[in-house]
Formats: structure tokens, sequence, C-alpha cells
């Protein structure tokens, strides 16, 4: 058996005799590690293609799960790096290569909810997520992704890429291009609002997916969540956005026919029944604002995709010519249908308030 030579860096308990890759992740390579002592653990190698810099992921990430480890009793309430043989949570090898290690936790994840209580754990999880870092001082982290969700930026960027025209793709997509830039006063309200303070600046996971809550085998109880990589100071209703986006909706993200494309509104309250039951230290502020962090969450990336369309294809991985411009029409599609269905959410919301905000 070929062990990584990485996996020697770190503090395991035991020697490692076992080397396989883990997962199918398309980001970062994922082993996993025995030892002689039967001890199981996740070897990570950090995309630094995507990440730009590692060493502040990692203090991202290593302060956040210390920080949820010490505000819960459970081991498995957050994942737990290792430790290098140096005393640091990543190692760099000869080749310049970043990796770190995490105890393996077990459990199972789903790419897509086979229940309404797959969803409902998935909330949970976030929620708790949020809750369990309510008094984490945000502004210490590093915004590791410059202006991730200031969608007033990604409308310039959308702008110049109109007035660029580099691939002569504009003419093909101004239906397209009209309807975002319609909205483009409304896209900027939650930048505004953290510009202005009027909501308040949290830890945001970023990457709110199903696929990325631990499940327990036995029970499919949410363990904890995953994939700290995009963890950041940001908004909560970025998280709970970004999760009714790719999980309340009837079609998926690349869906050709777009008319498929609508807001599931039984899926938009499970998620928020479980969202603000685990996270009661919301602001009555967030909470009024999340059906617009559904809306602005589900425009920012529409108008992602649609620039790449217009750029050739040059961000965002492709399987066809017209793949970018399919994903950016179903995004659109399910901000209109949100449109009109705005006051059912907003009531929705409302409701569920009421009943768990006690």
């Amino acid at each position: 058996m070929n062990i990584e030579k990485a996996a020697y860096a770190f503090r395991t308990e035991g020697q490692p005799v076992s080397c396989v890759d883990y997962g199918h992740g398309h980001i970062n390579r994922t082993l996993k590690i025995i030892t002689d002592t039967g001890r199981e653990y996740i070897l990570q190698r950090i995309n630094k293609y995507v990440f730009k810099d590692p060493v502040k992921v990692m203090a991202n990430a290593s302060a956040v799960t210390s920080f949820l480890h010490s505000r819960s009793d459970r081991s498995d309430s957050a994942l737990h790096f290792i430790p290098t043989l140096q005393g640091q949570y990543y190692h760099r090898d000869a080749e310049g290569e970043f990796w770190r290690m995490t105890d393996f936790l077990g459990g199972f994840c789903l790419d897509a909810p086979e229940s309404d209580a797959d969803f409902y754990e998935s909330a949970l999880a976030f929620g708790q997520f949020q809750e369990l870092l309510s008094d984490f001082p945000a502004d210490t982290l590093y915004e590791t992704i410059p202006e991730f969700h200031n969608t007033i930026d990604r409308y310039r960027q959308l702008l110049e890429s109109i007035a660029a025209d580099n691939m002569g793709r504009k003419k093909l997509v101004q239906a397209e291009i009209d309807f975002a830039l319609g909205l483009q006063e409304l896209g900027g309200t939650l930048q505004r609002m953290r510009e202005n303070g009027e909501l308040p600046l949290r830890v945001t996971h970023n990457d709110t997916k199903l696929n990325n809550v631990l499940l327990d085998k036995a029970t499919r109880k949410s363990l904890c969540v995953l994939d700290l990589d995009t963890v950041m100071p940001g908004l909560s209703v970025y998280d709970f956005g970004d999760s009714i986006r790719f999980g309340a909706a009837t079609a998926a993200e690349d869906e050709p026919d777009a008319s498929k494309m609508k807001l599931d509104l039984h899926l938009f309250e499970v998620y928020t029944k479980g969202y603000l039951q685990a996270a009661p230290s919301l602001t009555d502020k967030e909470v009024e604002m999340l059906p617009m962090g559904a809306l602005i969450m589900t425009l920012e990336v529409g108008i992602r995709f649609l620039k790449d369309y217009l750029d050739g294809d040059i961000y965002f991985k492709t399987a066809y010519p017209e793949h970018n411009l399919i994903r950016a029409r179903t995004q659109l599609a399910l901000v209109a249908d949100m449109q009109e269905k705005w006051n059912e959410m907003n009531r929705i919301v409302q409701q569920v308030a009421s009943q768990v905000r006690k």
C-alpha cells in the first residue's frame, strides 16, 4: 500500500497502514487514512487554484471549529483538525502543496433530500452552526474570497461583461440581461444593509448545500456541518438564501427547460422551521429578511452564470457550450417565481417565526 507522505506529518494515533481515495468531491483531493491502532482519519490536499491562500482558509476553519467544540459537549458536533508534528493545522510539503487532516467521523451525506426530514435536518445543522457561532467575533476572520456576496459589485462586473461582449453573445441573451438589470436596485439590498449595520455581521458557511451536512447512519439526524473552506464574515441570510436556492427548487440547476424551475413553498416552510428553531438568536430584522436572502442569493448566482456565458465560460466548469446560459436561465426563472410567491414566502416566515420564537 502506497501511503501519501503527508500523512506522516500529522499527530496521528499510530502509524498509517492504509491510504485510499475517499468521497467524490471535485475541489480537494481526499484520502482516508487508517493507522495500525485502527484509528481513521481524513487527509485532504487543498486546491491552491481555487483557494489562493490556504493558510488563511485553515486559520478561519480551525478558529471556527475550535470555537464550536468549546460550545458543545459532543465530539462529533464539528470537524476536529489534527495538528502537525510542529503544532500547525496544515502541512506544506516539498512541492508546495498544502494538506490538512481531520478525524474520520463516519456518517453519510446526501446530494439531495430523500424526505422532508432530510431537508429539515440540514436546516437544523446550519441553524445550529449559526447559533453556536452567534458570539464569535466574525470580523476576526479573513475574507478569503473578497466581495463574495457583494451583489452590487457582481452587477458592476456583469455590466463590464455586457459592454465588452467579448464572445459576441450579448445579442443571444438580451432578454436575460434586461430581466437581470431590472432587478439591479433590489439586488443591492442586502449589501446596503450590511454596510449600514442593519444586519449583524456573522460567521457564514457560504456553501449550505445538503451534501455539506453529515448525517448519522442510524438515526439520519444531523451531526455537524462539513466543508469549511468558504467560512467567512457575512450575513446569516446569505446562508439561508443559498440553502433555499438549491434545496427548495423544483428542478436541477442546469435543467434545460427553465419553465420547470419553481420554488417549492412546502420545502421553503420545512427549511424555515428547522432554521429558526435552531437559531433563536437571529434578530427580528434577520428573520424579516430571510425571503430577501433567498431571492438575492438566487439572483446573484444567476447573474454570475450570465456573466460567465458572456465572457466565454472562463470561471464555471461547463459540459457544453450553452451550459452557463441554461444555468442562468434556471436561476432567473426561480427569481421570477419567487417574485410571484413573494407574499406567501413572507407569510410563511412570519407564521413560522410566531410559532418558534415565543
